[in-house]
């Protein structure tokens, strides 16, 4: 079984404790519940019976904490409290809820300790336990990495049986009866004889209860949500057209404002803005960091403002052009810029010594995260805090940045998280919200709407990080037998935690992600991460660090089992070390109909990612036309160890294959003259409605951990889809975006 070396583990754990702040803690304190955000400023008819269910004599408000990015997380969460409540998810208040360290998010542990999924060893789960209490201790809330589910799980159908039994219990005190004796159904509690006392009517008594702890959660053959086909609560309005985004959101006496930033991340050296306040509806035009903001009395004049200004801009602090980015990525293969080596199974170089060997360099472009919704958030700052309404991933984080731009403190910083229209990893970021404050104080007491354009959204992007890939690996017997693969890229972590103020010192998980935790047996598999100085800064794209290395190690791995006359999906199974991978693997086998003849000119892909903890495997079928290649149809497989949404769970791997095929085929992001070369869609095409296959997805539930699906879906398509030109043509792709060396029909 591979598995990272002491020394990397160690090298994790002192960085972990350095992120932290030396952080020392024990069990007290980490089994110490914080304070309940809801029970601040309730009324006599009115209960908090915990930080997630709020109910008065009016109305039953859930708190969902997750932000909805358009994964669908505000349903599955009201679903899971919904279970155990008794009530119908569609017909209660949900938010979003204040910011708090009540709603930390646990789930970021499992991912972010150097120890594969299917390891339960005492080591790897007291580490998982070190982290996760690390978590709660810092209230860590965030929405990312696929850990929506796997934070929740538990945390709130626990919520909704503790409000189910105190309602209970208070439906007993009023009326006589024994707790035994009731049952709960669709919000209300009811009586033996058949009388339905709603929970609203309850909230008074209840507010006078302790509020029971001793709860058991019901057996999934009570299941009356979790796990069936039940329509997402938000498919009516998004259907519909009548979903409010955040960037519909309009406020009494709000100005509206548009942004020139700095496409270089530079300071201005000159600027003239007299033209753009000549301009009917322009009021003002106020400097911002690194660029100059107008005020108009609506968006559109505010953005023909902002076009209107003539900036110089000072230069880059990174290369100015694509190919020295790339040039500094393929110098850090030294030993210096070693960030970790994460995989030392077997002897890798007495296997290459003197051996036959096959050899590749991959490579992965930037690529901007190019949600629907462009940037936007209105802020109100007064001399008492500030109000602000956006949406958001880490919304701790949020208040933080607003209370150090207006001059008080975090918890005078309200804020309303909103729907989002798509995120893909944008919605980590501030630059929205930070600017918005910034023209906010200067402007206090009015709310002022910010929004971006969509070419300054890509101009300010931080996209998905570039990197290499070098391998060197050995043949024989028909087997694979030995690889050396070595991974450099800059770290994304370290970007975005300088942005943060807490830069990471340590090794960076996400540059191997994908890799280091293949699920084979190998020899001899050695894989090393370099760490590439800072170059354009970057974030989290959707699937972070496995987005580009799975398309490197499966493309690779396929590189070796042709080179051994092998077949592809049984040279995969053969080297498989766990039960949980390899059924998923037989799945999506069995689901293409894998060894079936094809005619020629057609070709089928295989590839397997792990990314946050799920086995996704990918077959995707291709043509080869006179236009081009055209994709047919692409099968995908997964092991989320519960399904809670089996619809939304089809949509997100469905979805994420599509992205990563799109992004893989039509997109990237260069430099020139220190700005990013594309603006909009056009020039950064995802897929294409034409060129999009039929998808089929299969979940299986043989993990026994509760995992996420938002991200999985992406790794695999890209390296499934070259893997499948590959058998179609015999051209190898080695570089993403593939229209640069094929074209597609």
């Amino acid at each position: 079984m591979g598995r990272a070396r002491t020394i990397t583990r160690r090298a994790f754990l002192i960085s972990s404790a350095a992120v932290m702040g030396g952080v020392a803690f024990g069990s007290y304190a980490v089994s110490r519940p914080h304070d309940n955000p809801l029970a601040q400023g309730l009324g006599p008819d009115e209960v908090a019976f915990n930080p997630y269910i709020k109910i008065t004599d009016q109305e039953i408000t859930l708190i969902v904490p997750h932000a909805d990015i358009g994964q669908g997380v505000q349903s599955a969460q009201a679903m899971l409290i919904a279970e155990e409540l008794d009530v119908d998810p569609t017909a209660v208040t949900l938010s979003f809820g204040q910011p708090s360290a009540a709603y930390h998010n646990t789930g970021f542990a499992a991912d972010g300790v150097p120890f594969q999924s299917f390891d339960k060893s005492f080591a790897a789960e007291t580490v998982r336990g070190i982290a996760g209490g690390a978590i709660k201790l810092i209230g860590l809330q965030g929405t990312g990495g696929s850990t929506s589910m796997p934070d929740q799980y538990v945390k709130l159908r626990s919520a909704g049986a503790v409000a189910r039994e105190t309602l209970k219990l208070a439906a007993s005190q009023q009326s006589g009866v024994a707790v035994a004796d009731l049952k709960t159904e669709n919000g209300t509690v009811i009586l033996p004889d058949g009388t339905a006392l709603p929970y609203t009517s309850l909230a008074a008594a209840a507010a006078g209860i302790e509020p029971v702890a001793d709860v058991t959660l019901r057996d999934p053959s009570e299941w009356r949500l979790i796990g069936k086909d039940v329509q997402r609560i938000d498919i009516s309005a998004k259907s519909t057209g009548t979903e409010i985004y955040g960037i519909d959101l309009q406020l009494d006496g709000m100005v509206h404002a548009a942004v020139r930033l700095s496409p270089r991340r530079s300071a201005a050296t000159r600027h003239d803005d007299s033209a753009a306040k000549e301009m009917r509806g322009v009021t003002d035009v106020l400097p911002v960091t690194n660029g100059f903001a107008v005020i108009a009395d609506n968006t559109w004049r505010a953005m023909q403002g902002a076009l209107a200004l003539d900036i110089e801009w000072a230069p880059a602090a990174y290369p100015a052009e694509q190919e020295d980015h790339w040039a500094e990525v393929s110098a850090s293969f030294v030993a210096g810029r070693l960030d970790a080596e994460w995989r030392a199974d077997g002897d890798v170089d007495a296997a290459l010594d003197g051996a036959e060997t096959i050899e590749a360099e991959y490579r992965a472009p930037y690529v901007a995260h190019q949600p629907l919704e462009p940037l936007s958030a209105i802020v109100r700052a007064d001399a008492n805090g500030a109000e602000v309404w956006a949406g958001h991933q880490v919304p701790r984080f949020v208040q933080m940045k607003v209370a150090a731009i207006v001059g008080c403190a975090s918890e005078d910083v309200v804020f309303h998280n909103q729907m989002t229209g798509g995120s893909f990893g944008h919605r980590l970021e501030f630059d929205n919200i930070t600017v918005a404050a910034e023209i906010a104080v200067q402007m206090r007491g009015t709310p002022v709407k910010l929004t971006f354009s969509r070419e300054e959204d890509f101009a300010q992007d931080y996209p998905r990080h570039i990197g290499i890939s070098r391998s060197s690996g050995v043949v024989k017997d028909g087997k694979v037998e030995s690889w050396a693969l070595d991974i450099a890229s800059p770290s994304v972590l370290g970007s975005q935690g300088t942005r943060l103020g807490a830069p990471m010192p340590g090794p960076d998980l996400q540059i191997p992600a994908g890799a280091w935790n293949m699920p084979y047996d190998i020899p001899n598999l050695r894989v090393r991460a370099y760490r590439v100085p800072e170059l354009a800064p970057v974030s989290s794209w959707r699937s972070v660090g496995a987005s580009s290395v799975g398309f490197f190690a499966e493309s690779f791995l396929d590189e070796l089992i042709h080179a051994a006359g092998a077949d592809p999906m049984e040279e995969r199974l053969r080297l498989i070390n766990n039960d949980v991978h390899r059924k998923v693997l037989e799945a999506v086998a069995e689901m293409s109909n894998w060894g079936s003849p094809l005619p020629t000119g057609r070709g089928r892909g295989v590839a397997m990612v792990e990314s946050f903890g799920v086995p996704c495997a990918q077959v995707v079928e291709v043509t080869m036309t006179d236009d081009g290649i055209k994709l047919d149809r692409a099968f995908v497989a997964a092991d989320v160890g519960q399904i809670i949404d089996p619809i939304n769970l089809d949509a997100q791997l469905s979805g994420g294959c599509i992205w990563g095929l799109g992004h893989a085929m039509n997109s990237e992001i260069t430099y020139s003259d220190g700005m990013a070369e594309q603006d909009n869609f056009y020039v950064h095409d995802a897929m294409r409605m034409n060129q999009c296959p039929v998808v089929e997805t299969r979940a299986l539930e043989n993990g026994t951990d509760i995992k996420g699906a938002g991200e999985p879906g992406v790794p695999p398509a890209p390296p499934a889809l070259s893997n499948a030109i590959f058998a179609a043509t015999g051209i190898r792709l080695r570089e993403m975006p593939f229209y640069n060396h094929i074209d597609f029909a």
